[in-house]
């Protein structure tokens, strides 16, 4: 077949506007995760609740991940550029909010909104690089350099976080999105082009509503019968959170244009990189958070001496996700996704021998070992997103990838947090819902002290066996189910 296409090669405009659409989606990527070492000042500032403390941390995320998909659709029927800048806008208001915020309840207010307006940004931000590059080739470069700026994003929030929290106060780990987003709306009117889809699809907003509704009633039943045992109120949120889902799953498979295509899993390779997706970013920022929460509180390491130490398995992180597209090329998707479960497993693996007392050195091999795992889950993700569908889709379909990321670090935070408030509340000292909350008590006895902190790493470990174990099972799937000759492809 010698038929070829020629395209002119990109200018200065298309890499310049490369670099400003990665401002957005490094903010987006990094709010999912900077304010895992700043907990600790957020809770002696605001002294929210249990509850309250995990919903500023996951209000953000599942304001993200319920709304992505829908705001792909928005994007593609009135514009991906004007979303774009209307969601940037709203993101810095949001971000100044947050960091002067006098309580928790504003701050989850906040965070929902800077949620909803990221929503906006992901979804946008893929399919206008994709028309500032018609070479396959060359825009399959920039989504690799796209998807690793994605990664490099949720490996340094923790980072950037403690430097900023060493110097500034807690509302600092906000205030660095002002600047982006300034030069971004400066910019992108000058670089960036309109990009509309061809045959926009009607936007359901009753799926969105269902979809958003039963997964914050699902998780909000979950962690009141995790955090304080069963009850009517939790239980009964958590089965009408079920049912919607339920019933947002029977009405995308009915509509014309539906918020999730459901036929798209149907091809093995794409359905379990999807869940590729979700499974290691759950794993990733429940051990993030935990794992913090054990050097600060438990350990007492300061905050800066922290951030150091996560920069090892935020590197490898890094670098994974830049070489994996050409791994994947030379030994396929079956061979990348089976080695991607199978490392973020035995990185798991490795918090096990962390105890109250010490385990630095295991949580530094953890990162670095799960790190392979998780820059490959990025980087597959993204490019089977790209590849399994029509061009004119590019927004909607390319949301299904990154809603993926961002329910599963969400979810990872709800429900393997969770787990460690059921583990916490009948082994700890029973003096208090969690482990920040016991240590704030006045005259707490050294031994009820070590009794919440042996009780805080029996939960560490019960999630990192937990998810190991769930990573393990899913590449063994992978090898068993996956063809072995499934390549990427490049549509031209």
């Amino acid at each position: 077949m010698n038929r070829q296409h020629v395209y002119d090669p990109p200018g200065l405009r298309s890499w310049l506007g490369l670099v400003v659409i990665l401002g957005p989606v490094l903010l987006v990527s990094m709010d999912g995760s900077i304010l895992f070492l700043a907990m600790p000042r957020i809770n002696q500032a605001l002294t929210p609740t249990a509850d309250q403390a995990l919903w500023i941390l996951d209000g953000y995320g599942f304001a993200v991940g319920s709304l992505l998909i829908a705001f792909g659709a928005v994007g593609d029927r009135y514009g991906r550029l004007r979303l774009l800048m209307i969601g940037a806008a709203v993101f810095g208001a949001g971000s100044a909010g947050a960091a002067f915020a006098p309580s928790a309840e504003l701050l989850i207010a906040f965070r929902a909104l800077m949620g909803v307006a990221g929503a906006t940004l992901l979804p946008s931000a893929l399919a206008v690089l994709s028309g500032l590059f018609p070479d396959p080739r060359r825009r399959a470069q920039a989504i690799g350099i796209f998807a690793a700026a994605f990664a490099a994003g949720f490996a340094a929030g923790p980072v950037v976080g403690g430097v900023l929290l060493e110097r500034f106060g807690w509302g600092s780990v906000f205030l660095v999105a002002l600047p982006v987003v300034a030069v971004f709306l400066a910019a992108a009117p000058f670089l960036l082009r309109e990009v509309r889809a061809t045959r926009p699809g009607r936007v359901d907003a009753l799926s969105v509503a269902l979809s958003a509704a039963g997964l914050l009633l699902t998780i909000y039943g979950l962690k009141h019968v995790a955090a304080e045992g069963a009850a009517v109120a939790p239980i009964g949120a958590m089965v009408l959170g079920v049912a919607l889902l339920a019933w947002f799953a029977r009405r995308q498979r009915r509509l014309d244009d539906p918020l999730i295509d459901f036929s798209l899993f149907r091809d093995p390779v794409f359905a379990i990189a999807i869940i590729t997706g979700l499974l290691p970013l759950a794993a990733w920022s429940a051990a993030a958070y935990l794992t913090g929460v054990h050097l600060q509180s438990v350990l007492g390491l300061p905050v800066l001496r922290t951030a150091l130490l996560a920069l090892p398995g935020a590197a490898v992180l890094t670098v994974t996700c830049v070489v994996t597209p050409a791994l994947v090329d030379r030994v396929g998707k079956r061979a990348a996704l089976v080695a991607c479960h199978f490392c973020v497993a035995a990185g798991l693996a490795l918090l096990l021998p962390t105890t109250a007392t010490g385990g630095v050195g295991w949580y530094v091999a953890s990162t670095v070992v799960a790190g392979v795992g998780y820059g490959i889950s990025f980087s597959v993700v993204a490019d089977t997103a790209v590849a399994a569908v029509p061009a004119e889709r590019a927004g909607s379909a390319g949301a299904i990838a990154e809603t993926s990321n961002e329910i599963g670090n969400a979810l990872g935070i709800a429900l393997l947090g969770s787990l460690v408030a059921l583990v916490f509340r009948l082994r700890g000292p029973g003096l208090a819902l969690t482990l920040e909350e016991t240590l704030r008590l006045p005259g707490l006895a050294p031994a009820a002290a070590h009794g919440a902190k042996a009780a805080f790493v029996t939960g560490l470990h019960a999630v990192a066996a937990v998810a190991a174990v769930l990573h393990a099972a899913l590449g063994a799937v992978a090898l068993r189910r996956l063809p072995g000759a499934a390549r990427s492809t490049v549509r031209g």
